[in-house]
């Protein structure tokens, strides 16, 4: 019977940004076989992988030097088991919502090609963690903000960032409770769908995303430092961290994660100024030939729409875009060169524009798996967000290492180096 080994000891907490190794030992020689990954989603669907491997003549595997020969994912892939996973029901995003417990990977090995009947040769559960050690969790609810503030172990005051995800709202912590393990003091906000916030929203109001930052900047000075802090938004998250940066004080650096440089959806308001949303154009919406809806052409262009373009010129904040280049979601290449040349042409900072070949919309942290397909708020039904999983993989490993390195410089003042490995 095979068994699994891990390089790691087992009393050691392993969290989701961290390469997993995985290794067999015990086959036969040269004996073909089948690993299979699962995870359970909190809300039930269940995410699998699997791919098909030839022990060597020891009779081990170890898949940081065997490669795959098929299956979710071919070739030298060490952690592919767990960012190849899909869901098994269609257009399910895998999210995770309560950072205090575990993912639970479920791993198999099976006799053979056939991962669904295949004799079961060995199985072993592996936790993967969103709490790194010694990091703190602390529920905020000051004044009308709802957030969740997670802080390095070790004295501060730390390099303080504010995490934005985009439609659907709620309080979503991965990323934020992740980034703490890195040194930073990172609130996860929420600006909908949470508590007695509204649930859904025609304006979004910047006086309270600028309580927020007060809050970071002022309640919490012992702990963040200051000047100012970092914005880090994906999605309608970017597009707020634009909004933020261009009305607000107190931002020194964003990383806008295919982020829009126009206003969509919502009226974004502060004080007596209001920027309407962008003109929607449904007769351009394609569909796919599995029958799910492309939006990519749908928004018309801020530069015909011009109330609705962001002022990022009125920012002196400065900014890292990351851009998956297969992001159907909307055009996040081209609102990034936009709203580069609107920063050149008023004097401001060129920002740094990071392009991933065939990513799509969700660059989540290391080895998320790729969200194809899921359900889309303001269209009521499944779109496609584009990507092609290993590609995307491979942007997920580096987009997380370079947003590391901006905000340790940017708001720290230190340049550091990020070991990287897949």
């Amino acid at each position: 019977n095979g068994d699994f080994l891990n390089c790691m000891p087992s009393n050691q907490l392993i969290c989701w940004d961290q390469p997993v190794r995985i290794a067999v030992c015990g086959l036969v020689s040269e004996q073909p076989v089948t690993l299979q990954a699962s995870l359970r989603y909190e809300k039930g669907a269940l995410f699998r992988a699997h791919a098909r491997y030839r022990a060597d003549a020891g009779g081990e595997l170890d898949l940081e030097r065997v490669p795959a020969l098929g299956g979710s994912f071919a070739r030298l892939e060490p952690v592919g088991l767990i960012w190849a996973v899909e869901p098994d029901k269609p257009y399910w995003r895998l999210l995770k919502r309560d950072v205090q417990m575990p993912f639970v990977v479920e791993l198999e090995v099976l006799d053979g090609y056939e991962p669904d009947g295949g004799l079961l040769l060995a199985r072993a559960l592996h936790e993967l963690h969103f709490m790194p050690s010694g990091v703190r969790r602390v529920p905020v609810r000051e004044g009308r903000v709802w957030a969740t503030l997670f802080l390095p172990p070790g004295p501060g005051p730390y390099p303080g960032i504010m995490d934005l995800f985009g439609l659907g709202g709620g309080l979503l912590e991965y990323r934020a409770s992740l980034l703490a393990g890195k040194g930073f003091a990172v609130m996860a906000l929420a600006y909908y769908n949470h508590d007695d916030l509204p649930q859904s929203v025609d304006t979004l109001h910047l006086e309270y995303f600028e309580e927020a930052v007060n809050y970071l900047l002022i309640t919490l000075r012992l702990a963040v430092k200051g000047p100012g802090i970092g914005l880090l938004g994906i999605s309608k998250g970017g597009e707020l961290s634009l909004a933020m940066s261009s009305f607000l004080k107190g931002i020194t650096a964003a990383v806008i994660i295919n982020g829009s440089v126009a206003v969509v959806g919502a009226n974004i308001r502060y004080k007596d100024e209001t920027l309407p949303p962008v003109t929607v154009m449904r007769d351009r919406v394609k569909m796919t030939k599995d029958g799910i809806k492309d939006v990519v052409e749908a928004l018309k262009s801020p530069l015909e729409d011009g109330k609705s373009f962001i002022p990022v010129e009125r920012s002196n904040t400065t900014f890292l875009f990351l851009v998956g280049q297969d992001d159907h979601n909307w055009k996040s290449e081209f609102y990034a060169n936009e709203a580069s040349k609107r920063l050149q042409a008023h004097g401001k900072e060129k920002p740094q524009i990071i392009c991933y070949p065939e990513a799509g919309h969700y660059i989540e942290p290391p080895y998320w798996p790729l969200c194809r397909a899921a359900h889309h708020v303001l269209v009521g039904g499944p779109i496609f967000y584009g990507g092609e999983p290993r590609a995307h993989a491979m942007a997920q490993l580096d987009a997380w290492k370079r947003l590391q390195i901006f905000f340790h410089k940017h708001l720290d003042g230190v340049e550091v180096t990020i070991p990287t490995k897949l």
